[in-house]
C-alpha cells in the first residue's frame, strides 16, 4: 500500500486473506463470520489504520448518518461556540457527532453548506439563518422527517422549530437600567445589516424603554457597525455630536468591544455602558461591564433537545422557544448621568 494513500477495505481483506465482503460483514455486524476471522479483521483494521466510510454505508443502506449539521454565521464569535457546546453536550449520549460550518451570513453560502450536510444524510439540521435566505427548499426534507431547527433567529419560507433569546425584553431592561440612573441621551450601537432579526428586536426594545420613560426617540443617537473597528468609529461619531449621549447601549458583544476600546482610547470614563450579550473578561474591565446576558449554552441545549424529540417521533406543531436573558450589574451601567 502506498504511504500517501488511505487504507481501504480491500487492503484489510488482503492483509487477512479474506474477501472484502467478509470484512464488511465483520465491521457492519451484518451476517456470519467466525470468531477467529473477526479477530483477524479487527487486528488488521487497527494495524492499517483503516477508517470505515460511514457516510457511504449509510447512503448504501438508506439510513441516516450519525451526525448533526450546524450552520452558524461566524466561527470566531464566542457566542456561537457556547451554543455549539450546549448542542454537543446534549447529543453526545445519543452517539451523535456535531459537524459545524460558517455561512458568513451569506444566503448562498448557507444554502451550499446545508446542501453538503443534507448529502451526508445527517440526522438533524440546525441553522442560524442568514439575512435574506429563503428556506423553502428544506420543506421536502422536513416533510420526510428530518428534524430542522432554526437557532438565534427565525427562518423564512419554512415552518419549523426556532430557539431565540428574549431580545426585545432584554434590550428594554438594559436601556431602562440606564434611564434609572438618570440618563436621557442614550446612544444605540447596533450591528449590520439593519434587517437582521436580533438587531431589529433589540432596537425595538431600546425604543420601548425610551417610550416608557417619555424620552423622545432621536435617530441621530443610533449608529451601526459590522465589526469591532466599525463600532469604535460609530462610538467616536456619537461622542462628537453637538449634544452627545451620556450612555451607550451595545447591540451585541462585538459592538461592546468596539465601544469599550474607543472609550479607553479617548480616556472617557464618564459614559455609562450596557451591552447586550456578555463579553469575555467583562469583569476585568475598568469599570467592569454591565450586560444583558444571554444563555447560549441553554439555547444550544434547547435546540438539541427539541431536535431529538422530533427524531424520536414528536409530530406536534412547530414552536418557538424563547430563552430568557438577565441583567448582570457590574459597574459600567451604573455611572450616573451628569447634572445639566
Amino acid at each position: 500500500m502506498a504511504a500517501n494513500r488511505r487504507p481501504t477495505m480491500a487492503d484489510v481483506a488482503r492483509e487477512v486473506g479474506v474477501s472484502a465482503k467478509t470484512v464488511s460483514r465483520v465491521l457492519n455486524e451484518d451476517g456470519y463470520a467466525s470468531e477467529q476471522t473477526r479477530k483477524q479483521v479487527l487486528a488488521a483494521v487497527a494495524k492499517l489504520g483503516f477508517q470505515p466510510n460511514l457516510m457511504a454505508r449509510n447512503i448504501r443502506v438508506g439510513g441516516p448518518d450519525t451526525t448533526i449539521g450546524l450552520v452558524i454565521p461566524d466561527l470566531g464569535n464566542p457566542f456561537f461556540g457556547a451554543v455549539a457546546r450546549g448542542i454537543e453536550d446534549t447529543v453526545r449520549e445519543r452517539g451523535l457527532t456535531l459537524l459545524m460550518g460558517s455561512s458568513a451570513d451569506d444566503p448562498d453560502r448557507e444554502r451550499a453548506l446545508t446542501d453538503k450536510f443534507l448529502a451526508r444524510r445527517i440526522s438533524i439540521l440546525i441553522v442560524v439563518p442568514s439575512v435574506g435566505a429563503d428556506h423553502s427548499h428544506l420543506k421536502s426534507h422536513r416533510a420526510a422527517g428530518l428534524p430542522i431547527v432554526f437557532l438565534d433567529r427565525p427562518g423564512v419560507g419554512l415552518s419549523t422549530d426556532s430557539i431565540v433569546s428574549s431580545n426585545r425584553a432584554g434590550a428594554q431592561d438594559g436601556v431602562a437600567h440606564l434611564i434609572a440612573h438618570g440618563h436621557r441621551r442614550i446612544g444605540f450601537v447596533g450591528d449590520l445589516p439593519v434587517k437582521l432579526y436580533t438587531r431589529r428586536e433589540r432596537l425595538a426594545g431600546y425604543r420601548a424603554a425610551l417610550q416608557e420613560a417619555d424620552i423622545p426617540y432621536d435617530r441621530s443617537l443610533v449608529a451601526d457597525a459590522h465589526d469591532q473597528q466599525g463600532a469604535e468609529a460609530a462610538t467616536s461619531h456619537l461622542l462628537e455630536l453637538a449634544d452627545p449621549p451620556t450612555a451607550l447601549f451595545a447591540g451585541n458583544n462585538i459592538m461592546a468591544l468596539g465601544i469599550v476600546a474607543e472609550l479607553a482610547r479617548s480616556k472617557r470614563k464618564d459614559v455609562a455602558v450596557v451591552a447586550f450579550d456578555d463579553v469575555s473578561l467583562a469583569e476585568a474591565l475598568e469599570p467592569a461591564l454591565t450586560v444583558v446576558a444571554q444563555d447560549p449554552e441553554e439555547i444550544g441545549r434547547s435546540a438539541a433537545t427539541t431536535a431529538l424529540a422530533r427524531l424520536d417521533g414528536d409530530r406536534s406543531r412547530a414552536r418557538t422557544i424563547t430563552v430568557p436573558t438577565h441583567l448582570i450589574v457590574r459597574g459600567s451601567g451604573e455611572q450616573p448621568a451628569p447634572k445639566r
